[in-house]
């Protein structure tokens, strides 16, 4: 699917995520990153204490993000004087969304649909109360769209997921996901489907189902799923779906929840969607955090294969992952801080 207009620029803003380094700059010049102590002083207006002395900027603790184990991207396509905002998963719970997306002064009014890369709490906990405060933000701003915000979700709900290891002998629930009925009773308008699409006068493109090809991704390990009140096995997760978007002079932008379906799928999935525009940028959980090493030198063996420019890793990605993929392409890391701002 090649009917991805072209953007001028897209900007992402790390509401929810796994790590905080308000310090560290990027270090690959093929994004801009601003957030910053520096940035969050300048959010405040100056002080000066008496007439007599020099005006100060403070960079207040309270202003800056707090980490949490989930994701939630804030997501700006760019075309010439139109601009489009999607919101990408909303994080594991409704504290930390408003949290961090106050302390950030996010436009939260502005975002149309909310996409679910899949169906697991720490990207889902966030809906309702993002839905409240989406109404609550366009309420307060007349520019602001009256239409309902469309959530975009995979029909295939489960009742329940978890793991299921051996060695721990009892399975694991991670909570349940909000229901269709509360999305909408909350006013998101839910839009199922598990096809690709265009979105947002083709600025993004939500895929399907990941196909997997790539043998060594074999899913989340000792994945299950309730299932008429019985626990079966969910490895495949085949309700993972990822974003992408196709910006001029750069390629294609893929953003992925988790990867369960693998980075490497997902980035040959975004490839063969954009019909064979390079790819530019992969962000979001690469799900490495717990894989073996020979997993881990393949996947990022394979990211260079493909030329991936910027990898953004976040949220499930581990420091392992991160470490390899320094070492097998220097410069092209960029970690995922929640509360930076990316620019591509």
């Amino acid at each position: 699917m090649a009917n991805l207009v072209e953007l001028d620029s897209v900007e992402i803003l790390v509401v929810i995520d796994n790590e905080l380094d308000p310090i560290s700059a990027s270090p690959n010049p093929g994004v801009v990153q601003s957030g910053n102590l520096r940035d969050i002083a300048f959010r405040e207006e100056p002080q000066q204490p008496d007439a007599d002395s020099e005006p100060y900027r403070e960079a207040k603790m309270e202003n800056i993000c707090c980490s949490a184990h989930g994701l939630s991207l804030l997501i700006t396509g760019i075309r010439g004087s139109q601009k489009h905002t999607i919101l990408f998963d909303t994080g594991p719970e409704e504290r930390a969304f408003e949290l961090n997306a106050t302390r950030l002064r996010a436009d939260v009014g502005s975002i149309e649909r909310i996409q679910l890369s899949h169906w697991h709490r720490d990207h889902s906990g966030g809906m309702l109360r993002v839905l409240s405060m989406i109404d609550d933000a366009r309420k307060k701003s007349s520019s602001s769209s009256s239409s309902p915000v469309v959530v975009d979700l995979h029909p295939d709900r489960p009742a329940l997921r978890g793991v299921k290891a051996p060695s721990v002998g009892v399975t694991i629930a991670l909570g349940k996901d909000p229901t269709f009925e509360e999305i909408e009773a909350a006013g998101g308008k839910v839009v199922k489907s598990d096809r690709a699409h265009a979105v947002l006068d083709d600025m993004f493109l939500i895929s399907g189902e990941i196909p997997r090809v790539t043998p060594y991704e074999k899913g989340l390990k000792y994945g299950v799923r309730l299932q008429d009140k019985q626990w079966i096995e969910d490895t495949l997760m085949k309700d993972e779906r990822l974003l992408m978007c196709k910006v001029k002079g750069k390629g294609i932008v893929v953003f992925t929840g988790c990867s369960h379906a693998g980075v490497v799928n997902a980035s040959r999935h975004a490839f063969e969607l954009g019909a064979g525009t390079p790819l530019y940028a992969v962000m979001g959980g690469y799900h490495l955090a717990d894989a073996e090493p020979a997993h881990i030198q393949s996947t990022a063996a394979d990211l260079k294969a493909l030329d991936v420019q910027v990898l953004l890793t976040g949220h499930c990605t581990g420091w392992r992952a991160k470490f390899e993929i320094q070492n097998q392409m220097p410069g092209r890391l960029v970690p995922s801080f929640v509360g930076s701002k990316f620019v591509i």
